[in-house]
């Protein structure tokens, strides 16, 4: 489901602006945490939409006295926030590919010396012993290579993914809506987040 501009519509219904907050934070609303309750409700409706649709999230509050200050904030608030968390995923996967340049240094050494000293027994002594002792340097030298090898190959997927997610959120236009502002009825409810 989408709105008049194709955009698909997240919506929150909340009885006033301090729901979407974290109440332990002692700043105003522009620079205010989320609360971890509304972020999650977010995400996982954003997780919902199709991954090409530009997000709209519609803010309906049901108390007008605080509207002319709250709305601009509530929407500075929630780019602001989404943004921060894809800056945070950013980082975290350039620090993931720093630490996996540096585990892939350390295993090629753990690799290169189990192999070596695997190597060097072959050559030196014979028996059953030797082979067992042979084969679980290989084995070892492999196990130490695995980690760099996973960071590599599949860790970085799910900080991409979040990170994308996150900008999608912190790109989305947001409205927000008094109880005297007009509804919007073709629109589905969403559940309430407290």
């Amino acid at each position: 489901m989408s709105d008049q501009d194709g955009k698909a519509p997240i919506e929150l219904r909340l009885h006033d602006s301090a729901q979407l907050f974290n109440t332990l934070d002692p700043f105003p609303f522009r620079e205010g945490d989320i609360s971890a309750d509304a972020e999650r409700y977010i995400v996982e409706w954003a997780q919902e939409l199709p991954k090409g649709a530009p997000i709209a999230i519609v803010v309906h509050l049901q108390q007008p006295e605080n509207s002319a200050r709250a709305g601009p904030d509530l929407a500075k608030a929630l780019r602001n926030w989404f943004a921060a968390k894809a800056r945070a995923e950013a980082q975290a996967l350039r620090d993931l590919f720093r630490d996996g340049r540096l585990a892939f240094l350390i295993g090629f050494a753990g690799l290169a010396i189990c192999l070596f000293l695997s190597f060097l027994l072959t050559q030196r002594f014979e028996g059953p012993f030797t082979r067992v002792f042979q084969e679980s340097l290989i084995i070892i030298g492999w196990v130490v290579i695995w980690r760099p090898a996973e960071m590599f190959l599949y860790d970085w997927v799910p900080l991409l993914r979040r990170r994308r997610l996150y900008q999608r959120l912190a790109d989305a236009r947001i409205t927000v809506q008094t109880a005297l502002a007009p509804r919007n009825d073709a629109a589905a409810p969403s559940p309430k987040v407290s």
